[in-house]
């Protein structure tokens, strides 16, 4: 886990997506995988986007590449302290791409094909944590 600002907003959870928080909680990334078809992917939604089919919950890595990102220097809803942020989509290792924050570093050093690792933030809530990316250790 790593330190954020506080309150950090807490993620509404269902009983679809409770595994995903529970397991970040934890400190690890759960992605889904379809049985049927083979494709990984990240919502955590319990039918496979292709084929429909129940898809199974899977441990990602959580080793990622930078595939996009903006910083942003200015934003009313988010601490001084934690500016600039960095919002990126990140590409998991297991194919799936996800929206984050990269963190753990100047925004400047930030770009695209950088290798990343995911951290958890922790929330409010004991059984709920955030998923971030942070410079992945050479």
């Amino acid at each position: 886990m790593i330190d954020a600002w506080e309150p950090r907003p807490v993620p509404t959870v269902t009983p679809e997506t409770e595994p995903f928080w529970s397991a970040a909680a934890d400190g690890r990334f759960l992605v889904r995988e379809c049985p049927d078809c083979g494709l990984v992917y990240h919502y955590p939604s319990a039918l496979c986007p292709d084929c429909f089919a129940d898809a199974e919950w899977r441990e990602a890595t959580g080793a990622a590449t930078v595939y996009s990102f903006a910083i942003h220097r200015h934003l009313e809803f988010w601490p001084d302290d934690d500016l600039p942020a960095v919002f990126a989509y990140v590409e998991l290792e297991e194919g799936p791409r996800v929206i984050t924050n990269v963190v753990g570093c100047p925004a400047e050093d930030v770009e695209v094909g950088m290798a990343v690792d995911a951290r958890f933030v922790p929330t409010a809530t004991d059984d709920v944590a955030v998923p971030v990316f942070v410079p992945a250790d050479d």
